[in-house]
């Protein structure tokens, strides 16, 4: 057996179940500073293998987006509300979790998300500031390498500037940008957890195009921090289940943890902390699963909190044609958004943030790009702005090779006309009807009942991405384009956001974790994860998750 295939408990100062972003940053953390750590992780582990050959079947004409990241039987689940659940479709088990095939955004949540009661008589306030977690933010922007430029004038305030240089604006961006300008709307770059240039031992950007796979690492995966703690000497068990958290006698502290390996037998691992950093739905469910005499609605529920308040970030999208060309190319990644609907005033409308498509594939024989020329840079400024001089330099190169069908044509749909899109994401307020339970009428291979999910957008939600449609609307008419699409809430699926199940507050007879995410009724169980978040705001919740786990990490380093 060797030690990769050794999946027996040891010793452990802290325990921390998940290694998603959440569970890699706190290892990372707490094994840099001398602690000894295991984290247990469900899902396997990767090879670099792997990652290429996802990379090949994202190229391929017609594929399923993320379909090959559902590989074999998935988990079961119930969907009961609204909205449809489609968790095998969000969600990816490995290790590095869902961060595998994220798109890289790395907005800050704003000030006002940490105030919503204060400022709109709505949801709850945070039992932490923005300027609390302001340092944590930087911390974790440098940690993930995240490139960006301090040009949005509605963005939360910065103290420090991004560790990388933003990307340049495509050409599609610009004549979004002369649509806005007219209309008062401003655009500003969006923050990406990819490299504009060799960072932190990792390859800049190279325009594969196939960003949702990448191969050349340029794109910030928890799978860095995995290694980094592992470097620091923690220990990652990957393909084991955790089945439920134990307790002592009194209730007052976390024992062991019970984990079944791939075999089927079960153990014990025992440590001094405990972290559940599983995401939104995983963390109530394992929470629910590990019910007890002290603990008869579900471990750490006290309040009964556990599982409600669920929330994602409901989207919609407006699709217009124009006669002249958007040049949008394979890069794969949005390069611009705006804020200006973020933040308000008064109440009314909610928060949502916008962004223009940059991501239209090619047509008449592909043109994919499978391998980078000598300069990334210089192949970069080829696919975002490919003149027929330049795609004729492209094609000359002796190191890159293409699969291009019967000739090279420009990276962009045929036409005319030709399709751009603009989409908006929201808030979602907490309500305690959205939320995780417990489905005995369907188990999984253990025999354990599956989480049921009941979502749905509520009126807020609604009038929010009514409003954002309209916006929407205004640009495009703006811009001379003929709307041929529109996306509403309707009939919609749940977004890869998961957060507020077990959210953080003052109040333990209303939340389940304090503002240092240990949990009010167990002295030694802390939770790394969104569902922590006390109201989602209406940005990516990536980069707050990491930071709130560097904080985490920070208050149990405290307690060793």
């Amino acid at each position: 057996m060797t030690a990769a295939d050794d999946r027996t408990p040891t010793e452990a100062d802290v325990c921390i179940v998940g290694a998603g972003p959440a569970g890699a940053f706190t290892a990372y953390s707490l094994a840099r500073r001398g602690h000894d750590v295991v984290v247990l992780e469900a899902g396997e582990r990767l090879s670099s293998e792997d990652h290429h050959r996802r990379m090949e079947m994202w190229l391929r004409p017609n594929f399923e987006r993320d379909a090959f990241w559902r590989n074999g039987e998935r988990d079961g689940y119930t969907s009961t509300g609204d909205i449809n659940a489609r968790l095998n479709e969000t969600r990816v088990k490995a290790v590095g979790g869902t961060s595998l095939h994220w798109d890289a955004n790395t907005p800050r949540l704003h000030k006002e998300d940490f105030e919503m009661n204060t400022r709109y008589g709505v949801a709850q306030d945070w039992p932490i500031s923005y300027d609390d977690l302001q340092p944590y933010y930087v911390r974790a922007e440098r940690e993930m390498g995240v490139s960006g430029a301090d040009d949005n004038p509605h963005g939360p305030p910065r103290k420090e500037p991004y560790p990388l240089t933003a990307f340049e604006p495509s050409y599609s961006d610009s004549l979004f940008a002369e649509a806005c300008e007219e209309l008062g709307i401003t655009m500003a770059s969006q923050p990406k957890a990819i490299n504009s240039e060799e960072y932190d031992d990792r390859s800049e950007c190279v325009g594969y195009g196939v960003c949702n796979a990448c191969p050349s690492g340029a794109k910030y995966s928890a799978e860095v921090h995995v290694r980094k703690a592992e470097s620091a000497g923690a220990r990652i068990v990957d393909q084991v289940q955790a089945l439920s958290v134990e307790h002592d006698r009194t209730g007052d502290y976390v024992e062991s943890v019970v984990y079944a390996t791939p075999n089927g037998r079960q153990y014990r691992q025992e440590a001094d902390h405990f972290v559940i950093a599983c995401g939104g739905i995983e963390t109530t469910r394992l929470l629910l699963l590990s019910d007890s005499d002290v603990y008869p609605d579900g471990l750490a529920n006290s309040s009964g909190a556990v599982g409600r308040y669920l929330m994602d970030h409901p989207s919609v999208r407006t699709t217009g044609t124009l006669e002249e060309p958007t040049r949008q190319s394979n890069v794969g990644w949005v390069s611009s958004r705006s804020d200006q609907f973020y933040a308000h005033e008064e109440t009314g409308p909610g928060s949502y943030h916008l962004t223009f498509s940059n991501t239209a594939k090619s047509t008449s024989g592909g043109a994919q790009f499978r391998h980078p020329p000598t300069s990334p840079s210089r192949f970069l400024d080829i696919v975002r702005n490919p003149t027929p001089d330049a795609l004729a330099e492209l094609a000359t190169d002796p190191l890159n090779e293409m699969q291009l069908g019967d000739a090279l044509e420009l990276p962009t749909t045929s036409g005319p006309p030709y399709p751009l899109s603009i989409r908006g994401a929201g808030e979602m307020l907490p309500r305690p009807d959205n939320r995780v339970t417990l489905d005995y009428s369907k188990t999984d291979n253990h025999g354990r009942p599956v989480p049921s999910i009941n979502l749905s957008d509520g009126a807020h939600a609604q009038e929010t991405m009514e409003h954002c449609l309209e916006i929407q609307k205004s640009i495009l008419t703006e811009l001379g384009a003929e709307i041929t699409d529109v996306k509403t809430l309707s009939g919609r699926g749940m977004s890869t956001h998961h957060m507020g199940t077990t959210r953080m507050g003052t109040d333990p007879a209303e939340s389940v974790v304090n503002e240092e995410c240990r949990t009010h009724d167990l002295a030694n169980l802390w939770i790394a994860s969104s569902s922590v978040f006390t109201t989602a705001g209406a940005n990516n919740p990536t980069l707050t998750i990491a930071a709130l786990a560097l904080k985490t990490a920070d208050h149990i380093d405290e307690e060793l």
